[in-house]
């Protein structure tokens, strides 16, 4: 079983354009897709869509819009009522698959919200594998609130106390790594790995995996026990205690880069659970993203629509009986 939390979820519309968009005029869309959304949602979809046993944990009514799509695609939620409408998203995309974002705050959430989802996730994570805490936070909720839930669900005292994995971005994954609390997985993008190392920048972290991989290592030495960090199209780096790996796939048409990142992570935790060794599990990550980014709006890949085998994989360090 794989938890994910996702505190500021979105019901995500995605406009597909006919040509470039074109500030202040009037413009055509080929296709419109409304779909549930947050990281930690899609990430729980890309679960489903694979057959993998997952809860997404989020606030919200269940009459709210976002529940009802949520029920309508068959993901096992569970959430409470809360006092204000869950926020839309809406995604613009072009023919070259270029993708302009347009993101609501999200509602604002009280002290007792906060209270009532620290409670369903530890009540939710008693035998779960990965817990996966991922996406920005809506407003109300303290900037330390993913270093308040690690901290609840450790000290839940359970016999089997899950792995946990986030994926975040701005001033909640700072406080997280300032916390000292250490988690097993993040998720980083390029610009996001420039942020919180101050080594390099996203162009520059995309273009060079070694120097991807030394500024992975940075968020090592500051707890996290491994480190996928994903650099758009060009791939994605791993890093660990053991090593550090890089994988990139072959080039695709790009319809819709929305959700590609929480694809990357559902497919490593599908590779994690398998047991598949750290360069298989990139690859895995890889083919998953490569495979959503070829899809139209937020769709999820189930991992019959992968290709990890068709993945390049490098070892980053030197090879040694321990690796």
């Amino acid at each position: 079983m794989i938890v994910t939390l996702t505190a500021n979820p979105s019901l995500d519309r995605t406009i597909e354009l006919t040509g470039r968009l074109s500030r202040g005029d009037v413009q055509r869309a080929s296709a419109t897709r409304e779909q549930p959304g947050g990281k930690g949602v899609n990430v729980s979809r890309a679960l489903i869509a694979s057959g993998i046993d997952t809860i997404a944990v989020l606030p919200g009514d269940a009459a709210d819009p976002m529940l009802v799509a949520l029920r309508r695609e068959r993901i096992p939620t569970v959430s409470f009522g809360i006092a204000e409408r869950i926020r839309s998203n809406i995604t613009l995309t072009e023919p070259d698959g270029t993708t302009t974002k347009i993101n609501e705050p999200g509602p604002t959430l009280a002290e007792a919200d906060e209270a009532a989802l620290i409670d369903v996730v530890v009540s939710q994570s008693r035998k779960a594998e990965w817990l996966v805490l991922a996406g920005s936070l809506p407003p109300g909720l303290p900037v330390d609130f993913y270093a308040r839930v690690v901290r609840a669900v450790r000290a839940a005292g359970n016999e089997s106390t899950p792995r946990i994995a986030v994926d975040s971005s701005g001033a909640p994954f700072a406080a997280l790594l300032d916390s000292g609390v250490g988690v097993d997985l993040v998720k980083p993008n390029a610009e996001e790995l420039a942020e919180f190392t101050g080594y390099g920048d996203e162009a520059s972290l995309e273009a060079d995996p070694l120097q991807a991989f030394a500024a992975a290592q940075l968020l090592l030495a500051r707890g996290c026990r491994a480190v996928l960090a994903t650099l758009g199209g060009k791939g994605a780096v791993l890093a660990t205690e053991d090593g550090g790996w890089f994988a990139r796939m072959p080039p695709i048409d790009v319809r819709s880069t929305v959700g590609a990142g929480d694809s990357s992570l559902a497919g490593y935790l599908i590779a994690d659970r398998r047991g598949d060794s750290p360069g298989r599990r990139l690859a895995q990550a890889v083919a998953h993203g490569s495979a959503a980014a070829s899809l139209s709006g937020s769709t999820m890949p189930s991992v019959d629509q992968t290709h990890p085998e068709t993945a390049l994989v490098e070892n980053l360090t030197p090879i040694t009986a321990d690796h």
